[in-house]
């Protein structure tokens, strides 16, 4: 197996001493994932932005771990609100268009850090 990379992405800065995510082998692992801007790493104001930096957040997660969105092979996603699946799936159609080429995946509906409406966790594995 092989040492750790940590990977840290610009606008996703954590407050804790936490990388964005992290690959051991051919495994990349996240941490929450929300969908801060990636120049001010604040939350935009509308949900629509929300989401489409989240899947920016993910896209930069896997180039930097070494792979692409087609090395992920699960998401946990978790909304604030169940109607906020809707913007999810836009960008999640727009990320995996090819209904027999996409990841696992599971939403929960849970409290999340004020202001976040989104947030996601992934597991890659880079062949």
């Amino acid at each position: 197996m092989g040492g750790r990379k940590v990977i840290r992405i610009d606008g996703m800065e954590h407050r804790n001493p936490i990388p964005s995510a992290v690959r051991i082998g051919n495994m990349v692992y996240s941490s929450a994932i929300m969908g801060t801007d990636p120049m001010t790493g604040r939350i935009p104001e509308t949900l629509e932005e929300e989401a489409s930096n989240l899947f920016h957040h993910i896209r930069e997660i896997m180039t930097e771990a070494g792979g692409s969105i087609d090395h992920i092979a699960h998401f946990r996603v978790y909304v604030a609100d169940s109607g906020y699946k809707k913007a999810l799936n836009r960008e999640w159609l727009l990320m995996f268009p090819d209904e027999n080429d996409r990841p696992a995946r599971h939403t929960s509906v849970t409290t999340l850090k004020e202001g976040v409406r989104i947030q996601v966790e992934i597991i890659g594995v880079i062949e």
